[in-house]
């Protein structure tokens, strides 16, 4: 189905001022949008949206010869329209363009040449193996075969599903807003195509370091040259009477959100545990689906400890503006049957019970082979752990950030995929620290917010615009040095405190 034209056609061409060094303009080319980006005396034509969740590139930043997404800060190669920055992994389309008589022309839509090999990527090691089926892992199985490594590629996942989005479990796929096809992150097809031998449902026992191989729960081995932790989190689990019984669920994987869903389908109320991002997301996705939802947390405020007071107010308010019911500084003591049972003494009545009560890195092949821990696996700047030829990425990885001066440990989704395309490079010998600033969105009902940076402490939040007029931008400052903002519908903001944090480094 042909894109709405909006905009100036571009293959009428447009006026050169109309196009100021450094400014973008959205039109169209046939029946495909298109954006037109002046740098200098260069005028590049690529795809409008972002190829992640169709972000309006116009909205963006240009950043030399790049352009960012407005939305969760994919990156574009403006010359070649590729994607060289996670959420985002598809190309945008490019278009030919010429300057005649004072105008701009955009003409064929140019064809995608194949990367070449390098002389590094051709020395690269015979056998990679991948542990891990989520976004690191992911991230570097596409990285390494789109850098046109052409050994062999094992991934290895324990669950029964191929990579998803997993965002969407607790947004949009939860509320019922997108089909399941959506989730995956490729079709099963892309992994054949590329030779990536996706193995589901198979468990890594353990790392045999000294033959480099892995062994697996059936006790076959993979041999491997490089090898690539990205084993990911797991949901703490509830830990009183009660737990155990089939309507008390946690949220990690596709198969726990098609149980969720199904609860919901003949549920009318619900209780969820824990105020962190990931419970209000589920309790926003439910409450799309018309279940009355009550948020039972130790906390005095949702979110303080990462947003600080103001937004945690804005966030409770938020919320309950949407008919959620809090119970804060309180905690389950039980579930017996359909009734949750207070600390505080009270109880709740739930057709079923959804536990977010945090996650902790899966540590135990990592603690096994003799890898270097820190409450997480230690790295270096290349992400490359204690032992030479193994590398770690994602939630297990604890690095030395530029940007704070310290060894910092994320868990949120674009950190994991960013780090797994920095160890690919780095498993074919490229050498490339990883030095991306971190990033995370949080989506509750029609606000999203944006985080970038990391504070763990802070001794001074200063606020620029109205929280409650859904127009922010937090610094969380320390010693006078910001080291995250938040922000809500300030996205040009959010992407050049991105750039900013890029060019600072701790003291």
């Amino acid at each position: 189905m042909a894109e709405s034209r909006n905009g100036p056609d571009f293959a009428n061409g447009i006026d050169v001022a109309d196009l100021p060094d450094g400014g973008k303009l959205t039109g169209y080319c046939g029946n495909e949008q298109v954006l037109l980006v002046r740098r200098g005396t260069s005028v590049f034509a690529v795809g409008a949206t972002c190829t992640h969740y169709g972000g309006p590139l116009v909205d963006g930043l240009v950043v030399d010869d790049t352009v960012r997404c407005p939305w969760h800060h994919a990156c574009f190669d403006l010359r070649t329209g590729e994607a060289l920055r996670a959420p985002a992994f598809s190309p945008l389309p490019c278009w030919s363009v010429e300057q005649r008589e004072g105008r701009i022309f955009v003409g064929e839509k140019l064809k995608r040449t194949p990367m070449r090999r390098d002389e590094a990527t051709a020395q690269a090691p015979d056998k990679i193996v991948i542990i891990g089926g989520g976004a690191a892992g992911f991230a570097a199985a596409e990285k390494l075969r789109r850098e046109r490594y052409q050994g062999s590629l094992v991934m290895l996942s324990d669950d029964d599903a191929p990579p998803v989005d997993r965002p969407k479990l607790s947004k949009d796929y939860l509320a019922g807003k997108a089909p399941e096809d959506w989730v995956p992150l490729r079709g099963e097809r892309f992994y054949s195509k590329n030779e990536i031998d996706l193995r589901l449902a198979t468990r890594a026992a353990s790392i045999d370091a000294g033959s480099g191989e892995v062994v697996l729960a059936d006790g076959s081995r993979i041999a491997f040259d490089r090898l690539l932790l990205a084993t990911g989190a797991e949901p703490v689990q509830l830990a009183i009477p009660g737990a155990d019984q089939p309507h008390v669920r946690t949220l990690r994987s596709l198969a726990d959100c098609r149980a969720i869903i199904e609860s919901a389908r003949t549920a009318r109320r619900a209780v969820v545990l824990g105020a962190s991002f990931i419970g209000l997301e589920v309790a926003a996705a439910l409450r799309a689906r018309n279940i009355e939802v009550h948020v039972v947390a130790p906390d005095k405020r949702p979110m303080e400890r990462i947003l600080g007071p103001q937004m945690g107010d804005f966030i409770r308010g938020l919320h309950e503006e949407n008919g959620i019911v809090f119970h804060l500084e309180d905690k389950a003591s039980s579930i017996d049957g359909k009734t949750v049972k207070l600390d505080g003494g009270g109880a709740l009545t739930a057709d079923f019970v959804v536990a977010g009560i945090g996650v902790r890195p899966r540590t135990a092949l990592a603690e096994t082979a003799g890898l270097s821990l820190d409450r997480g696996v230690t790295v270096d700047a290349f992400l490359e752990t204690s032992v030479p030829g193994i590398f770690a990425a994602g939630d297990i990885a604890r690095w030395p950030d530029p940007h704070t001066g310290e060894n910092i440990r994320v868990e949120h989704w674009v950190v994991a995929e960013r780090q797994g395309q920095t160890a690919a490079l780095n498993m074919l010998g490229r050498r490339e620290k990883y030095a991306d600033v971190p990033f995370f969105w949080s989506q509750h009902y029609d606000v999203s917010i944006n985080y970038v940076g990391h504070a763990e402490q802070w001794d001074a939040i200063e606020i620029d615009g109205d929280i409650a007029a859904r127009d922010c931008l937090l610094r969380f400052k320390r010693n006078g040095r910001p080291m995250a903002v938040a922000s809500i519908f300030r996205d040009i903001e959010s992407l050049e405190a991105e750039v900013a944090m890029e060019h600072q480094r701790a003291a």
